[in-house]
């Protein structure tokens, strides 16, 4: 870094140091080869494949993008899938590959290409542009992809593409995953190979019914607006549903429709389909309230049900279920007496003690899960069978796994270093350490992990480095998410750096995970059922409080707050309900009136508006606007399509209806995740720049908090 570096600057430029670090694990079933995405160097925004030798621990590039004649140019329908993913760098950005690892497809500025990392073959296939989400079959012969709305395949060697099914008119897709599947449900597929390779169940999402929402970017008006389907809360889904298609060549493209009650369970939540039974289908009710894992029979398309649960609330999906055991037994998570177990065939195989949040693999003696036990602020490994669960991942942190035969990846994070490791262990013996090429930051987050309050609200308190209580007393800025099923504070560096960077201005900042966010089991979750303002709020203030009364430098009387999507949500409502406790906001892409919000996400907190109208109204921020007394800061892309840029808007315009002064900061052509450089860079020196003039505190001393050009 050159001396007119910042953090900001520095952050912003490594996509807060995330660059460079492996990702994307995939462990051969034979242990042989472990395949990731990795870019260049802390700087480098382009992901290239790589290969890991498991035997000998050498890293070959598979892949580059570099040396592919990357043109950079990015398909409309691939950027919307790296929107829902929060995908923020380029080149390889996602592969699949075949049942052995053996070969790979993955695309690249909407080219099909596929290559097989042990004798490096890389070719670039005839296919249809522009090709999104290409998997090869079980036994590499075929790859299918999607194009324009329609699901075609393509021979391995680039021979036969031709299409399985077409759109029947614009509205429809083929083997995607609609928009809340994606951004709710975490299902960002929509198709699913037969393991033999002669099928493939696929998904037909009709959004004819769904309201169509303009976007159109203010600072360029000669550009025609961006039309997209849009499911707000209350209104017209897209109408999903399944069929499976013939792939083999005398039956290739022959339809048979899946059957279920769509009127009673229209969400298609989950779908497994593997080698050790019929495919799995897990499909919820409207509300939320019920959902089915349904088995398909193949060769009619009939469906049988497994599992019906209910719930009064509403029934979380986690990640990696409903899935069968090499044995035959259905696997899957579910919450029962104050916990998320891990059931196989009803038995619950992990107790009141952990907290499931995943199953990350299923192998033929036991499952391996990522879980928490009494600290929810660590996540950790656990093989897990019918005898009971034993941790994998041995040190305090946040640590994910990926299996393949006798092979795992162990990712882990903790607290004595910003990036973790990553290591390759055979059975129990460590083989391999896949390296990180992430930059290092200049700031190291010092960060004292508390308990705080009658509910003992896990919160993390970062102070200027060298400060002291004898020091004086230091404002407050609280830097929290606070949404549901969404932790900040974990034991570990990443996270904290930009809330340290706040630190380092002259304030004292606190994150706190209130009720809602996960961790801590399904009644604390529940918690928030039907009101997202009140209890995430006064946790907020809770901590605030109990914290204050164990230190004498905690300044209450300025206060300041900042957050972004539902942290920004969370940060307006803090200043417009609690100006006793709070005395500035910076809210970015705040979701202002939950009616303009996504159906999946804001009906299962809060209903359906068309039959509980007072709750929307007693969550929004609008109403609340006559009662602003403090400094509001109001930050949003103009083109998010997420939370879409009136959210913001009508806010302001509410405020000024009422007469309330305010600050609005509109960010041309950003969406819902700001990636230019320079944009992020400047957004927190703003920020800062705002906090200072609202609470009275003197100005920089130094350029750290002049925006640059």
């Amino acid at each position: 870094m050159t001396a007119a570096d910042t953090f900001p600057r520095h952050s912003a430029r490594t996509q807060g140091f995330s660059l460079g670090a492996p990702r994307n694990f995939t462990v051969a079933p034979d242990g042989q080869r472990v395949l990731f995405l990795r870019s260049s160097g802390g700087t480098d925004r382009s992901n290239a494949l790589w290969m890991l030798d498991t035997g000998d621990g050498t890293e070959q590039r598979v892949a580059d993008p570099a040396q592919l004649d990357d043109t950079g140019t990015t398909s409309a329908a691939e950027l919307a899938r790296r929107e829902r993913l929060r995908e923020r760098a380029s080149g390889i950005t996602a592969y699949a590959v075949d049942d052995g690892a053996r070969r790979v497809a993955f695309t690249l500025s909407g080219e099909l290409f596929v290559a097989e990392p042990e004798s490096g073959v890389l070719r670039r296939l005839p296919a249809r542009y522009p090709a999104a989400d290409p998997r090869p079959d079980g036994t590499g012969t075929r790859v299918a992809y999607t194009s324009q709305g329609g699901l075609r395949v393509i021979g391995f060697d680039g021979s036969g593409d031709r299409a399985l099914v077409e759109p029947e008119h614009e509205r429809v897709q083929w083997g995607c995953a609609e928009f809340i599947a994606a951004e709710e449900m975490s299902r960002s597929r929509g198709y699913w190979w037969a393991p033999d390779g002669t099928a493939i169940l696929t998904a037909r999402v009709d959004e004819s019914g769904v309201a169509q929402w303009n976007l159109a970017d203010p600072a360029d008006p000669a550009r025609p607006p961006r039309t997209m389907p849009y499911p707000a809360a209350g209104e017209a889904n897209a109408a999903v549903t399944l069929e499976l298609l013939r792939v083999d060549d005398t039956k290739f493209g022959q339809r048979t429709p899946v059957r279920w009650d769509h009127a009673a369970h229209p969400y298609l939540v989950a779908v497994h389909w593997s080698e050790h039974g019929r495919p799995l289908l897990a499909v919820q009710s409207r509300d939320q309230r019920s959902q089915l894992v349904l088995a398909v029979d193949p060769d009619t398309g009939e469906t049988t049900e497994l599992h019906h649960e209910t719930d009064p609330h509403w029934i979380e999906i986690k990640t990696g279920w409903p899935a069968w055991t090499p044995g035959g037994g259905l696997a899957r998570i579910s919450a029962i007496d104050g916990a998320y177990r891990l059931l196989v065939d009803g038995n619950d195989w992990t107790g009141p003690t952990l907290q499931v949040r995943a199953i990350l693999d299923i192998g033929p003696t036991d499952i391996l899960v990522s879980a928490s036990a009494e600290d929810p602020t660590q996540v950790h490994v656990y093989r897990v069978s019918e005898s009971g669960a034993r941790r994998v991942s041995e040190q305090d942190g946040v640590h994910g796994a990926t299996r393949g035969g006798p092979v795992t990846v162990l990712s882990s994070s903790g607290t004595e270093r910003l990036h973790g490791t990553v290591r390759v262990f055979r059975e129990e013996t460590p083989v391999a350490e896949i390296t990180s090429l992430a930059e290092t930051s200049t700031i190291t987050p010092r960060v004292q992990l508390l308990r705080l309050g009658a509910r003992e609200l896990c919160s993390a308190l970062l102070l200027p480095h060298g400060h002291r209580p004898e020091h004086g007393r230091l404002p407050v800025l609280l830097d929290p998410y606070g949404g549901p099923q969404a932790q900040r504070v974990l034991r570990r560096q990443q996270g904290y750096l930009t809330s340290q960077w706040f630190a380092e201005q002259g304030f004292a900042v606190l994150v706190t995970d209130g009720r809602g966010t996960g961790g801590r089991g399904p009644d604390w979750d529940r918690a928030v059922s039907g009101d997202l303002a009140g209890p995430p709020l006064q946790d907020q203030v809770d901590a605030l409080h109990a914290c204050a009364a164990e230190r004498t430098d905690l300044d209450l009387d300025r206060v300041g707050i900042r957050g972004w999507s539902f942290g920004g949500y969370l940060a307006a409502l803090a200043v417009l309900r609690r100006p006793d406790v709070f005395h500035a906001a910076v809210a970015g892409a705040p979701v202002c009136d939950f009616r303009l919000y996504d159906t999946h996400y804001t009906e299962r907190y809060l209903g359906d508006p068309n039959r509980d109208p007072e709750t929307y109204t007693a969550n929004s921020l609008l109403r609340m606007a006559p009662e602003l007394r403090r400094e509001l800061l109001l930050v949003h892309g103009t083109v998010d399509d997420n939370v879409v840029f009136a959210h913001s808007l009508r806010l302001s315009e509410a405020l000024t209806s009422a007469g309330r002064p305010h600050t609005l900061l509109p960010l041309p052509g950003v969406t819902h995740m700001p990636t230019s450089e320079s944009k992020s860079e400047n957004l927190l020196l703003l920020q800062l720049d705002f906090l200072r003039r609202a609470l009275g505190l003197p100005a920089a001393a130094s350029d750290a908090a002049a925006p640059s050009e």
